[in-house]
């Protein structure tokens, strides 16, 4: 596989992946840690006598951050291609920031009344907003540093240091679940851990500012004007909207592994909450290891082989492994259905991300790419764990799930076949043209 740090130039590489996925590592981190306390966070916010309907509330809340991404993939995508890589990547962190400080402090609705909800859904959306150019900037980023033959496995960092977040968020868990009684969680115990976030990110920020701007950036002629850019999309809204359809099985697969699975472990499979947080810990870790490596076997045989097999696997086996679990729950099952569904999600996003970078436009590759991943998060996986919550509680079936991924493994196989007789992206200049 790739060694990325074996020469001193390489270890200059790996010190500016680190640096450049850092900001990657706290989306993540941030969205994990509030999927993962919904519960509390809904009996903080948003109180009822159902406790499903305050469950759901919080997992809505937690989904309508996703509404705001197409909306930060148009503006902030378009000021990173224009600006950028190295300014909008500071500019998406800030405004990551803010929304988590803002959510880390709020009161409960118990002190406030109907305020304390009010400011956790506008930190919600100020991360949303953030997060719609984030994924993009990075990816790019990665994508034009990339050494020849070897972008595929560069990429596979922009989502390698994501599961980073998942381990940390999952073990930081654990060590709280053991440490502090369930009164205390609801109480305080939830904003521990993004407290802890906030005290992460001026140390992102120092290492975000010594980046460099990317050579392949920097040697553009002239950047194109934000209209000429939102142009360009519009010109090239076929590839946006096949990208956008091979997005659906990465988001769908990643929400449902990471952010819903503590959720459907303990309220629809009844398992205990540590299991379900080593399972996490486990699926992190798993995620961790096969990104990358599929990444490297992506620039060696192709990205659409992998694409096509992965998204055909998870047609196949997501329901009925899911139905398995839920004949007899145990954390033995719950594992082994957990890696399989991360050994098939890191399989086929460790080609998709890569693939995305290469059809869209130079001139908006940022805007592009950034509109593509964040309509499909905002459609499909964003509401994953609300959406799964629902299913599961109107049809009384606990592996509904396995259906919904299997609708995102459908979707991913038809832009796969689709973008197999994909047009050469039209230019900034030709579209301004039109």
């Amino acid at each position: 596989m790739t060694d990325l740090a074996g020469t001193p130039a390489r270890r200059s590489q790996l010190a500016t992946v680190l640096r450049v996925t850092g900001g990657n590592f706290l989306e993540m981190y941030d969205f994990f840690v509030f999927g993962y306390y919904a519960a509390a966070i809904g009996r903080v916010f948003f109180p009822s006598e159902s406790e499903v309907a305050s469950l759901m509330f919080s997992l809505a809340t937690f989904g309508a951050a996703f509404l705001m991404r197409p909306l930060g993939a148009l503006v902030l995508g378009a000021y990173i291609d224009r600006h950028g890589r190295r300014s909008g990547l500071l500019l998406t962190l800030a405004l990551m920031a803010i929304g988590t400080l803002s959510i880390a402090i709020a009161p409960g609705y118990g002190s406030i009344g109907v305020i304390a909800p009010v400011i956790v859904v506008l930190g919600r959306l100020v991360q949303g907003f953030s997060a719609g150019a984030e994924l993009g900037g990075v990816s790019v980023y990665l994508a034009e540093m990339a050494t020849p033959g070897n972008k595929g496995f560069y990429v596979a960092w922009q989502s390698a240091s994501q599961q980073v977040a998942v381990i940390f968020a999952a073990a930081l868990g654990l060590a709280l679940q053991n440490s502090l009684t369930p009164a205390e969680m609801d109480s305080f115990g939830w904003r521990i851990p993004l407290l802890i976030g906030c005290l992460i990110i001026p140390f992102l920020f120092v290492i975000r500012r010594s980046l460099q701007e990317t050579e392949a950036f920097q040697h553009r002629k002239a950047p194109a004007s934000l209209t000429q850019i939102w142009r360009t999309m519009l010109a090239n809204w076929r590839i946006v909207l096949i990208g956008m359809m091979l997005v659906t099985m990465t988001t769908v697969s990643f929400y449902l592994i990471t952010v819903y699975t503590p959720t459907f472990g303990r309220q629809a499979l009844r398992l205990g909450a540590v299991d379900v947080l080593i399972v996490t810990v486990c699926v992190g870790v798993s995620n961790l290891f096969w990104l990358p490596v599929m990444g490297a076997l992506s620039d060696r045989v192709g990205r659409r082989p992998l694409l096509i097999l992965f998204t055909a696997l998870a047609l196949l086996t997501a329901y009925p492994a899911i139905s398995w679990l839920a004949s007899a729950p145990s954390f033995g099952r719950l594992l082994g259905v957990e890696l399989w569904l991360s050994f098939l999600y890191a399989s086929y996003n460790g080609a998709m991300v890569v693939h995305l970078t290469e059809i869209m436009p130079p001139e908006v590759r940022s805007a592009g790419f950034s509109l593509a991943y964040s309509l499909a998060t905002a459609i499909f996986g964003g509401f994953t764990p609300v959406i799964c919550t629902g299913l599961i509680e109107w049809t009384g079936n606990p592996a509904m799930p396995g259906l919904w991924l299997s609708v995102a493994a459908l979707i991913g196989l038809t832009a796969s076949w689709l973008a197999r007789g994909e047009a050469v992206p039209i230019p900034a200049r030709a579209a301004a043209a039109e």
